[in-house]
């Protein structure tokens, strides 16, 4: 539905975006701060509760954090 393929269940990916708290208010595509401290990661990762796993779940942690459970998307626009 969202023209995005196996986005969420392998491992949690790396965003663009930094940590922020969203306002209370309806978000369309929202980006959070525009610097910090932490990244943002979304999708959820193979060993979490289901629920979780979804583009709209996220996290953070510091941008050098690594761990088997995250990863990155490669992709490039079509021709």
């Amino acid at each position: 539905g969202l023209g995005i393929h196996d986005m969420a269940g392998n491992v949690w990916e790396w965003v663009n975006d930094w940590w922020d708290s969203y306002p209370s208010a309806a978000q369309t595509n929202p980006t959070g701060a525009a610097t910090g401290s932490l990244r943002v990661l979304r999708g959820g990762a193979w060993d979490i509760n289901a629920g979780l796993v979804r583009s709209s779940c996220r996290g953070y942690h510091a941008p050098d954090y690594s761990a088997y459970r995250i990863g990155i998307r490669v992709a490039r626009a079509p021709f």
